[in-house]
């Protein structure tokens, strides 16, 4: 364990050359033997040492490292005499996804040809072309850089055959960050494009691949089974509830404390709270391995979990969810839990839509966990993984609501508190203009009136995080005879209390926005909404009430104080 601390080893042989810091992990190799699945998917955080599992497994067992066994003397993996005997002798094929995350469909296909290419360059000067039949010199030459579709799909299936032929021993595939396309597919707009492709790949390569010895992918989501994986019946998924190499991956609570014992640190409370609380399977006291590493080497409590792009996905969807969600993102910032229905696999074309995508995507991504699982129900009871992962999120979040327009959000919550109607109508026409064109379009072809006055109501409650410290913003709670949407409790008696009320137009109610405005008012009134704030000390001269009215983007806002409206006119 005692080595030099360098962040971000991703190289076996390297990092056991160089004396580097490495807590034996290789017991994975042997339960992953021994398990004799024919291709195994497992799911972990990022930043977990996934890549560098990969590259153990293919050092371990590549003929490049024939000869090697002294990279994994003293490790445990050693102790297997019987596996120790395949040491260097099983060809391996290893490939990453990490980078492919092209703008466009072509780009992505280029990337991937491109890594094909690379794969083919490291095996080609070893193949003796005198056995090739005319029609694998043809397909050889035919990988490029401009390779066709299909050739590209079953271009490791023949690779593996080659393979075969010269090692007399079947290959073994490693495919790293399998997700990341996928990911960067749906956020560009060319999902459906990508994953016709990345079926055949995935069925040529480790399904119909009769050549191949066994398949080991990893990657931070589980993507639905009929996406990619629609035919492969060999796969194992390995997800972070699975009880399966649940030890593997990150440190344990034991091998984090002998770390901080070797290198003389004590502060292992802290340590614990900032690091510590992954649960993978049956195994809980996980720790994140690249903190613990940065920890140690700058003796110091941070956040070091580096970003990735699947920040960018969590984040599109927290713009794109109801009030609930964001109401529930709330809840866990303030240290409690909640329970909510999930499931693990990502369903990329109903992750807007389905209940419990967010949570299913935080959840893979490590930013909480599932303190207890109810299989039958399919109810997560889930809580922030660590103050770090709290960290993270709070600071995500906030760019993400930052992205919208800042000057355009700072500037609505001025119009807001100084009761500026004008203002509040135009900035908001702006904000949703420019934020809402997923929602507008699901909303006009469904007409579905709860889940757009939800959406709207998670929008502006999303807008309204940068006020906490003035207020105390309360979402869907009782008040006098019903549940108002937001009430706004002032901090200070400087301010005046809010109470906001959503509606959607309903083509079967209302002719126009105003009439729907009018009528979310009416509500605030007819079931006392303010009351609630009266029992809190807020003088009834001192409460403002609004009603927001949507129909797609179009928007209205009425309302004021609530003395000074004329409610018989309505």
């Amino acid at each position: 364990m005692v080595g030099i601390l360098a962040t971000g080893k991703q190289n076996f042989e390297k990092l056991r050359t160089n004396n580097c810091f490495y807590i034996d992990k290789t017991k994975f190799i042997r339960d992953w033997w021994n398990g004799m699945d024919d291709v195994t998917l497992i799911t972990r955080p990022r930043r977990f040492g996934k890549t560098l599992m990969l590259d153990t497994v293919k050092t371990f067992f590549s003929p490049d490292f024939a000869g090697r066994s002294d990279l994994f003397e003293g490790l445990e993996i050693s102790q297997d005499e019987k596996l120790c005997r395949l040491q260097g002798k099983i060809p391996v094929i290893f490939i990453s996804f990490a980078d492919v995350k092209g703008e466009t469909y072509s780009k992505t296909i280029e990337l991937i040809n491109d890594i094909i290419v690379s794969v083919y360059d490291i095996f080609k000067p070893n193949f003796d072309i005198s056995l090739f039949t005319d029609t694998e010199k043809e397909h050889l030459f035919s990988i490029a850089k401009t390779m066709s579709e299909a050739t590209a799909q079953t271009s490791l299936r023949h690779l593996t055959k080659y393979l075969k032929r010269q090692f007399s021993a079947s290959p073994i595939i490693l495919l790293d960050e399998y997700d990341s396309p996928l990911q960067e597919a749906w956020l560009n707009g060319y999902w459906d494009k990508l994953i016709n492709f990345m079926r055949g790949f995935f069925n040529s390569t480790f399904k119909t691949n009769t050549y191949l010895e066994r398949g080991l992918i990893t990657g931070i989501t589980r993507v639905a089974k009929e996406s990619i994986f629609s035919d492969m019946n060999n796969l194992k998924v390995v997800s972070v509830t699975s009880n399966f190499y649940s030890d593997c991956f990150g440190f344990t609570e034991q091998e984090v404390f002998t770390a901080m014992d070797t290198y003389g640190l004590t502060n292992k409370e802290e340590v614990k709270k900032w690091y510590d609380g992954f649960i993978f399977g049956s195994q809980k006291e996980i720790y994140n391995p690249w903190s613990i590493i940065e920890f140690l080497s700058n003796k110091k409590l941070d956040t070091y979990w580096m970003d990735t792009s699947s920040n960018a996905l969590v984040g599109d969807i927290l713009a794109h969810s109801n009030a609930i969600v964001k109401e529930e993102t709330e809840i866990l910032l303030n240290g409690k839990y909640i329970v909510t229905k999930l499931d693990e696999q990502i369903v990329f074309n109903q992750i807007y839509s389905k209940k419990g995508a967010f949570w299913s995507l935080l959840m893979a991504s490590g930013y909480v966990k599932a303190l207890e699982i109810n299989y039958l129900s399919k109810e997560y009871k889930i809580t922030l993984t660590n103050l770090e992962a709290k960290n993270i999120l709070e600071n995500k979040i906030s760019e993400w609501f930052d992205e919208l327009n800042s000057n355009d959000t700072n500037n609505f919550l001025k119009a807001l508190l100084e009761d500026n109607l004008d203002e509040m109508n135009e900035i908001m026409s702006e904000i949703t203009e420019c934020s809402f064109s997923y929602f507008d379009t699901k909303n006009e072809v469904k007409n579905d009136r709860k889940e757009a006055e939800s959406f709207y109501h998670g929008f502006v409650l999303g807008l309204l995080v940068s006020l906490k410290d003035r207020y105390t913003i309360v979402s869907n709670r009782e008040s006098g005879f019903g549940r108002y949407d937001i009430c706004m409790y002032p901090k200070n008696k400087r301010d005046h209390g809010i109470v906001i009320e959503f509606k959607s137009i309903s083509k079967n109610k209302e002719g126009t926005l105003e009439e729907t405005c009018v009528n979310a008012l009416k509500q605030i009134k007819e079931k006392d909404y303010i009351k609630d704030l009266i029992l809190h000390n807020v003088h009834k001269k001192d409460i403002y009430v609004y009603g927001f009215a949507f129909q797609g983007k179009k928007v209205m806002i009425c309302g004021g104080a609530e003395e000074n409206i004329d409610w018989e006119s309505f």
